[in-house]
């Protein structure tokens, strides 16, 4: 039988049908170019399976028939293995994950799995691929895409969001491979080689400085980078956060700053020492000018002091750990152990209460063993 399809030029003189016109693969499998009137095409695939039933999948746009062969003798290939014939999504095998966990009597993880794919799945591109079209550079791509790594975050903050994508790439394997099992994909190729970052999953040790330690920082900073730590320790800001501090962002007769960060805008109080420290800092300032800024007169960022700071680390001969995420930490852990609460910490910082509670509960436990031990018990 000749083939009509195999060559642009014979399929520019077919005429406009809906029917495709068919070109023999192997035994019980072709694939088709279906000739739309305004003169392009659409590709598709036929499939008969054992009970003789005839299976198709639209393949999409091809330019050459080879590609279009190849992609049909592809998903020909994973029906005889057993796959599922029909489309089926992304988001379509998401959901059906989180309804087999509540199957499963795992309510918590099914909760949770779907808050992910809510937030991070459901909206995207990725979500509407057919899984048997899934391909690594899109789940790298999705993966990446949730990396904090703007001008304002630190290492700190970019440790910390790859290690949630880390969480979320887990979630995503998890549905995936189940789609795998059940026959629903014939293969991983899409997702199996694509790795979670490497050495993010532990909080930061050494991360908190003792007097002594911020002394001798203090003292091996140059003068305008020496402003900009004793800010953070002050506060307990994030450093992006005072990068973008304006002259302007301190009230001097509410004792408050309003800080503009990752988690949008905040008025915070601040204590007596800090009033005094901004006050100094901001003399002679226009609102717009920045509060802290370099000696150069621009503002912070975390190029401009990543390799100072480090110098200075080493000169105060602190642990290698101490980046300046370590100040904010720092200033948290101190505001735990005078034994503030949880929750008036949170407000301050910025973050939330179950945020403080899993990277500073140990001290809060600390801080409540004290006071039982002041209690006679017997």
């Amino acid at each position: 039988m000749s083939n009509e399809i195999d060559s642009k030029t014979k399929r520019d003189k077919l005429a406009p049908r809906r029917e495709p016109y068919w070109a023999p693969l192997q035994k019980g499998a072709a694939v088709g170019f279906r000739k739309l009137e305004n003169g392009t095409g659409t590709w598709i695939a036929r499939w008969r399976d054992d009970e003789g039933k005839q299976k198709y999948r639209a393949l999409g746009e091809f330019d050459k028939f080879d590609d279009a062969a190849k992609a049909a003798r592809a998903w020909v290939e994973s029906c005889e293995q057993g796959a599922k014939t029909g489309v089926t999504t992304v988001k379509e095998v998401c959901e059906d994950y989180v309804k087999a966990l509540r199957a499963e009597g795992r309510h918590a993880t099914a909760k949770d799995a779907e808050g992910r794919f809510t937030r991070l799945v459901y909206g995207e591109p990725l979500a509407r691929l057919p899984i048997d079209k899934l391909r690594a550079t899109s789940v790298s791509k999705w993966l990446n895409e949730q990396i904090e790594d703007d001008e304002e975050a630190d290492e700190e903050d970019v440790r910390r969001s790859k290690d949630s994508a880390n969480r979320n790439l887990a979630t995503l394997k998890a549905a995936l491979n189940r789609a795998l099992q059940h026959r629903i994909v014939a293969t991983d190729a899409g997702w199996a080689t694509v790795q979670k970052f490497p050495k993010v999953g532990a909080r930061r040790k050494d991360a908190f400085l003792s007097m002594e330690q911020r002394k001798a920082l203090l003292a091996a900073c140059p003068e305008d980078l020496a402003l900009f730590v004793k800010a953070a320790l002050l506060t307990g800001a994030r450093p992006g956060e005072l990068a973008t501090l304006n002259a302007g962002d301190f009230d001097k007769q509410l004792g408050a700053l309003t800080l503009t960060g990752k988690t949008g805008r905040r008025t915070v109080a601040i204590s007596s020492a800090a009033v005094a420290f901004f006050i100094e800092a901001g003399k002679d300032k226009l609102p717009a000018a920045p509060m802290l800024a370099t000696a150069y007169g621009q503002r912070w960022n975390k190029d401009s002091w990543k390799k100072i700071f480090k110098d200075a680390v080493a000169a105060a001969k602190l642990p290698d750990a101490v980046v300046m995420y370590a100040l904010r930490h720092t200033a948290i852990s101190e505001m735990i152990l005078a034994g503030m609460d949880s929750f008036i910490v949170a407000k301050l910082a910025g973050t939330s209460v179950a945020m403080i509670e899993a990277n500073y509960g140990h001290l809060r436990h600390d801080v409540v063993t004290a006071k039982l031990d002041r209690v006679a018990m017997l």
